[in-house]
């Protein structure tokens, strides 16, 4: 391992990305006797040298079913300047707040409290990283990130201003829904600002569907998420969506993966009312969530590949992924948000004026 481009990585991600200056605080998460304890002890080592408040805590992996310790959530609750998650999974959920969602000022709900933090009450900023290797942390954080934020910002303003989206794939996606009223997220690693956050590696424009508006077929042919981990597709995986829900997955093995994966979500939420005392009315909606279509996202992380770990294959240039579950609006709630990928996608706008407007032609930004 060279010490000196994980140190150079570190600094990137806690200076040019979280914008971290001298007696700020800074709560870092991972896994002990990981290599993603390796990349956290990184960035606790070069916020020291920079003087910033930084704490590491160490919890065990967590799934995409797993609770969050309750020491990491009091942790969060303290309400730190930034945050990073470096998992090898995932943080884990958040309990109390499933079962008692916070509401923010704006009225919107959140079931954990580092989404409420973040989003709701815009006190802190985070990145998080499930999943990330020591390879993808020295080769796709210590970019230049100028084209691709200025190539993020045009995205997100156009899909903003889109009334719907239509997405067609040499694999056989064919598929429309409406974003009209929908805001695009930004994920091109400036982290600076109170209420902004995202992955590292970073390089993502992504939008929640309006609900129930999605028609067609996406057909998956890059890499999915799996609840026990992510997979490179053999077999493509043709999924039929209508009224906004995945209503079979057909293919090989891969897509009886996704379909034990989208029943596992919907048991989750069944599970709730006998152990956490949720609401069954509210049980039911997360448990029927997990098979709406949650987020369109498009790549822009040219230095990202496929590799089968979903942190990074959502960020490659040429490709569109689309989750399966919650999405990023808090407004179809879910207990799991599956994302999978889609090669060479064709993506057209319907604007409100009328016009279509192509801004990917066969994974070429037009």
């Amino acid at each position: 391992m060279d010490t000196t481009l994980l140190a150079k990585a570190a600094r990137t991600a806690i200076i040019d990305c979280l914008g971290l200056t001298e007696g700020e605080t800074f709560l870092i998460v991972t896994n002990p006797g990981t290599e993603q304890a390796l990349i956290a002890q990184a960035l606790k080592d070069e916020a020291d040298k920079a003087g910033i408040q930084a704490t590491l805590l160490f919890q065990p992996i967590k799934t995409q079913t797993d609770y969050a310790e309750p020491y990491i959530l009091d942790a969060i609750s303290q309400c730190p300047a930034a945050f990073a998650s470096i998992s090898a999974e995932k943080l884990g959920k958040d309990p109390e707040h499933v079962k008692n969602p916070l509401v923010a000022p704006d009225g919107i709900s959140y079931d954990h409290i580092f989404h409420y933090l973040l989003h709701g009450t815009k006190q802190m900023r985070a990145f998080w990283s499930p999943g990330i290797t020591l390879d993808m942390f020295l080769r796709t954080v210590s970019i230049d990130y100028s084209l691709m934020r200025a190539r993020a910002q045009t995205l997100s303003q156009l899909l903003t201003e889109a009334e719907a989206v239509h997405i067609a794939a040499p694999s056989g996606t064919d598929i429309t829904f409406s974003i009209s009223g929908r805001t695009a997220f930004i994920d091109d690693g400036d982290f600076t600002k109170p209420g902004s956050g995202g992955n590292l590696p970073a390089g993502e424009v992504f939008i929640s569907p309006a609900l129930r508006s999605a028609e067609g077929s996406i057909v998956f042919d890059g890499s999915i998420a799996n609840i026990s981990g992510d997979i490179i597709i053999k077999t493509p995986i043709s999924c039929s969506v209508s009224g906004g829900f995945v209503m079979g997955a057909e293919g090989g093995k891969e897509a009886e993966q996704l379909e034990t994966a989208l029943r596992t979500g919907m048991n989750m939420a069944a599970r709730l009312v006998h152990e956490k005392g949720m609401d069954p009315e509210k049980a039911l909606q997360y448990g029927v969530n997990a098979r709406h279509i949650g987020e369109l996202g498009i790549g822009l992380n040219t230095e990202a590949r496929i590799t089968g770990n979903m942190l990074e294959d959502e960020k490659v240039y040429s490709t569109c992924h689309f989750a399966i579950g919650s999405n990023y609006d808090e407004d179809a709630p879910a207990m799991i948000h599956l994302d999978g990928l889609v090669q060479l996608p064709t993506i057209t706008l319907l604007m409100q004026d009328g016009r279509e407007l192509m801004i990917m032609k066969h994974g070429e930004l037009q």
